[in-house]
């Protein structure tokens, strides 16, 4: 077990979003959506974690895509942010999977018993780059994993949060 990589709890991500705009019917395979991440939500560090980012996303699109066997979706998210502690942008961009099974699912198909999702159906792989800030630039030097859910409230934009780790020898 000692040569496995350890996980680092690094940041929580809150990403508000717009309603969808589908290619194709959601539930449908190889539908294509785009959605638009809304300002204001926020990247931040752990209290424990070394690296300090309290940053706001300025602009940002997440691409969902429905695999053929309808099981999972592939996501494909662009964004960038701005950080409120040293005013430096930084480009996280990050791919993932969501299993379309459980309850991610039926937020993403729009079912009427969707409702706020645990951890565990969505993984991501952010990429933290071209911070115009040096004390930011280690960002770009490391691997980071993460696991995601939906938040619904009433009322309120659909919110997925991350727990995004870093991956350490």
């Amino acid at each position: 077990m000692a040569d496995f990589p350890k996980l680092i709890p690094a940041f929580t991500a809150r990403v508000p979003t717009d309603p969808g705009s589908a290619v194709g019917p959601i539930a449908k395979s190889g539908s294509l959506v785009h959605i638009a991440i809304q300002t204001g939500g926020s990247v931040k560090s752990e209290p424990d974690y070394p690296l300090k980012l309290d940053a706001k996303f300025i602009h940002g699109a997440d691409y969902i895509k429905i695999d053929p066997d309808n099981k999972h979706a592939r996501l494909e998210v662009q964004s960038l942010l701005k950080d409120e502690i040293t005013g430096g942008l930084v480009r996280l961009n990050y791919t993932g999977t969501i299993s379309l099974a459980g309850g991610m699912g039926r937020v993403l198909r729009g079912e009427a018993d969707a409702a706020t999702t645990g951890f565990g159906d969505g993984f991501i792989y952010p990429v933290f780059e071209g911070s115009s800030n040096p004390s930011l630039a280690a960002l770009e030097g490391k691997t980071f994993v993460g696991s995601g859910r939906f938040i619904i409230e009433p009322g309120q934009p659909l919110i997925v949060e991350y727990k995004i780790s870093e991956v350490s020898a």
